[in-house]
């Protein structure tokens, strides 16, 4: 299934997503929740009675009308209030590169195990605009990954049984504060100032089964599915990155494994994949200045539009704003 949530007159709806056209749950079926939180809450049971209503749909076997035409400008993140946000660090091409940039060793514990923090649940967003503070374009960035939404409570399970757990996949775009984030981690806490204000999701939310065609293994050692989907990321109509979910080294079934380790896991909890390979500034930067002193590093600036694509699972489109104000955390620094 490809499922969408959508502001109808200011309300949240979760609707079907059939040749360009949105079929709001519930409508088409009574049995169904209005909203995908509500959905996940019995993910086993409303999910069977969805692909039922959906290829009823498809097939002409259930006549409704379309509730509007599918256009970002009415989409919400598929999930507008999760109840946690966790970001991993699953691709070794993308740490690599970033502490060759930086000139020190790769990190050796990369392979021993997979790590994630905890970001601002409270701060997720869909298509649209993204409304940043003077601070945040000090190195303004984008960060190109793909996430999932949890379907069922769990803990203390494997990675063999972890991918029962996912409900679906959508794009991810982990915005990110340069300068804010680097500061705060001199600290050796962190990142939180830097990455707080937002976090992008969506469009949709794409079920297991729509992606079995795209189905790969996983890396030599490593356990779970994993999917060759092709991720590119626009601005202002110029590619700057591209890289592939297939490029994953630990799969979401080992990061749910770990996330899972001594705690329960609830339906309605997202988890990113971290960065994928050339899929920042910060990177693409630190790449351009190691082979060139003379490269021009690009941050996002107002105005910029962000698109972010991933095959399978459609296209993310934000337009970068900014606040008008000049209240700066910056400044508040003491001497």
């Amino acid at each position: 299934m490809k499922l969408v949530t959508y502001s109808d007159q200011g309300k949240e709806k979760l609707a079907f997503l059939i040749n360009n056209e949105l079929y709001h749950t519930s409508t088409a079926n009574s049995e169904l929740p209005a909203t995908l939180m509500e959905m996940l809450q019995d993910w086993e049971h409303f999910s069977a009675i969805a692909r039922k209503t959906e290829e009823d749909i498809k097939t002409g076997k259930l006549s409704i009308e379309p509730s509007i035409p599918y256009q970002e400008e009415n989409v919400l993140a598929p999930l507008p209030r999760p109840i946690s946000c966790r970001d991993g660090y699953a691709f070794r091409q993308h740490v690599a590169a970033a502490r060759r940039n930086r000139k020190v060793d790769m990190i050796p514990e990369f392979d021993q195990y997979p790590i994630f923090y905890f970001t601002n649940h409270l701060a997720i967003q869909g298509p649209g605009a993204i409304h940043c503070m003077p601070d945040h374009f000090n190195k303004l960035d984008f960060e190109l990954e793909v996430a999932i939404v949890t379907a069922k409570k769990g803990r203390n399970f494997t990675a063999a049984q972890a991918d029962d757990y996912i409900a679906g996949f959508m794009i991810m775009n982990d915005m990110s504060a340069r300068t804010l984030q680097m500061e705060e981690m001199l600290l050796n806490l962190g990142p939180a100032k830097g990455k707080d204000f937002s976090t992008v999701i969506g469009p949709i939310l794409v079920t297991p089964d729509e992606l079995e065609a795209y189905k790969i293994s996983a890396k030599p050692n490593h356990t779970g599915n994993n999917y060759n989907l092709k991720m590119t990321c626009k601005v202002n109509g110029i590619q700057v990155s591209e890289g592939n979910v297939g490029d994953m080294d630990w799969t979401f079934a080992e990061i749910l494994e770990r996330c899972a380790y001594g705690v329960d896991i609830h339906p309605g909890e997202v988890i990113g994949s971290g960065t994928v390979g050339t899929g920042c500034f910060l990177e693409l930067n630190g790449t351009g200045l190691l082979n060139n002193p003379s490269f021009i590093p690009q941050w996002l600036q107002p105005g910029d539009v962000v698109e972010m694509e991933i095959e399978g699972l459609g296209k993310l489109t934000n337009t970068i704003e900014a606040d008008d104000t000049d209240w700066s955390i910056l400044k508040l620094k003491k001497k």
